[in-house]
């Protein structure tokens, strides 16, 4: 089920409060962005949560969609805001993110609907990210913040 779509089913764009999850996935030094679809702007990897999903389990699941990739989450850069996060189709929120860092286990990186483009910059020449919560956690990770995964409860049918 998509919850989002179920959500705004019901509500239409107003303002809501969202969760999402988000990765930078980091190879020999340099990290992959995505050039969005919906705006054509580069974005870290990631979405929004689902019902009965963790901030890991989506940032796992996010990446695997929006890359092909199947990567191992290596650390906890934090959680971060956007308070006025704005869709194209005028749908908005305030979003609150946890974001990771991560290396790849199997895969090269392809594209889907989402994206344009995935391509790895080196941190001097990164391009400039479209939202606020995305700046905010790839400054941490350029300042070298990494704390310890979660490792989050999981909902009792996953025990």
């Amino acid at each position: 089920m998509d919850y989002v779509k179920h959500l705004r089913a019901k509500i239409g764009p107003e303002r809501i409060l969202l969760n999402c999850a988000g990765v930078l996935i980091v190879k020999e030094g340099r990290i992959l962005i995505q050039r969005r679809s919906d705006n054509n702007r580069w974005g870290l990897i990631g979405g929004l949560l689902e019902l009965d999903e963790t901030f890991e389990q989506a940032a796992l699941r996010e990446a695997s969609e929006e890359t092909g990739l199947e990567i191992k989450l290596t650390g906890f850069l934090g959680i971060f805001h956007n308070h006025h996060m704005v869709w194209g189709n005028g749908d908005e929120a305030h979003t609150i993110g946890a974001y990771y860092t991560a290396e790849i286990l199997s895969g090269e990186p392809r594209i889907d609907e989402e994206s344009f483009e995935l391509r790895f910059f080196f941190p001097e020449d990164l391009p400039d990210l479209f939202a606020q919560d995305q700046r905010a956690a790839l400054d941490a990770y350029l300042k070298g913040i990494r704390y310890p995964l979660l490792n989050e409860n999981l909902p009792r049918d996953f025990l």
